[in-house]
């Protein structure tokens, strides 16, 4: 039995771990965190969770929940991650980092974006950036793994056929993005989230300048030959608990036919167990609740632009799910244990 620690134990992503370790056949949940549910189980802050093997007490003190662990997760916010992640490190634990804190391998462009020195700078080279559907190898050789964010999963998924098999004219993209109101966590009381703020409206926010999209243009980079992708990011909350839906537009190559747009993904995410593609446009909730990641794409003839929409569910495949399909990569265990999950419906 692998034996696990959620670091951050009382927020989205934490509850989320939770729920996805539990069932697993191969994890023993050994340690919980959280400072605001210390002396707590976790089934106190999420009911939902009563009766399954999160009994374990929380503790303020993640290096005391991790004391018998061999990997943690870190649902914690940034800055404060990379702090937790180094002494666990040195105790011979891996780690798997859902913060922002490993994601991006310049320290200069984090301080950029995050607006702080980076804590621990000096781990950054040997961080692997955790998508198991472009990085799965080297994941099975990391002792730290930087979880993704939610955003750039389902826009590298969209995308990421398009770019790898040459069917862009140029190296840009636009994405425009649509996500749940539980994407901006459960910390923060803030009043846009409020549902008389929330509901029956959409809002779009950090328009072209959000946090994730240098994520994006890393790994949309690393899939062409030369030059630099870029991303226009708008990303917009819409009205509902779970769930990203991504749609994007590439300017496709001269010739490119619909007929290698659907070779390109179906060739790409041969034998990715967790990326589906589909012949219809996804939806939310197809998805809900689930690890998987539906993708559609599609060439305007008038345009002449590819058209690539993905679903996800921003807590699973968006967050924790991918966490725990990376744990799976790190110990050779099979990609889908515990998160052979049917979405929900409705």
């Amino acid at each position: 039995m692998v034996k696990v620690a959620v670091i951050g134990a009382a927020g989205y992503t934490g509850a989320e771990l939770i729920r996805l370790l539990a069932r697993h056949p191969e994890v023993e949940i050994v340690g919980l965190a959280s400072r605001s549910q210390a002396g707590r189980p976790a089934w106190e802050a999420f009911p939902h969770l009563e009766g399954c093997s999160a009994d374990v007490i929380c503790t303020a003190d993640p290096l005391e929940a991790a004391a018998e662990a061999d990997v943690a997760f870190l649902a914690v916010e940034h800055g404060r991650a990379a702090k937790i992640a180094a002494p666990l490190l040195e105790r011979g634990l891996k780690v798997i980092d859902l913060s922002a804190d490993f994601r991006l391998k310049d320290p200069e462009v984090y301080k950029r974006w995050y607006k702080a020195d980076h804590p621990h700078p000096e781990l950054l080279p040997e961080a692997v950036y955790g998508l198991p559907e472009l990085h799965a190898e080297k994941i099975r050789a990391a002792r730290l793994v930087a979880n993704p964010g939610c955003y750039p999963v389902a826009v590298i998924l969209a995308v990421a056929p398009i770019f790898a098999r040459g069917l862009a004219a140029e190296p840009f993209v636009v994405a425009d993005c649509k996500s749940g109101i539980s994407g901006a966590g459960r910390s923060r009381l803030q009043v846009p989230y409020l549902f008389s703020e929330a509901n029956e409206n959409v809002r779009p926010y950090s328009v072209a300048k959000h946090r994730h999209a240098p994520e994006m243009e890393d790994e949309l980079t690393s899939l062409v030959p030369q030059g630099v992708v870029r991303v226009l990011f708008c990303p917009q909350v819409v009205p509902m608990t779970r769930g990203i839906l991504a749609c994007c537009y590439v300017k496709a190559r001269e010739g490119v036919t619909q007929a290698e747009v659907e070779r390109a993904y179906a060739e790409f995410y041969r034998g990715k167990p967790f990326v589906r593609v589909k012949d219809d446009w996804p939806q939310t909730k197809w998805v809900l609740g689930s690890n998987y990641c539906d993708v559609h794409a599609e060439l305007d003839p008038e345009t002449g632009y590819i058209v690539a929409c993905s679903a996800i569910d921003n807590l699973v495949k968006g967050a924790s799910g991918n966490a725990v399909q990376n744990m799976n990569l790190m110990f050779g265990l099979p990609e889908t244990a515990g998160l052979d999950v049917v979405p929900l419906y409705p």
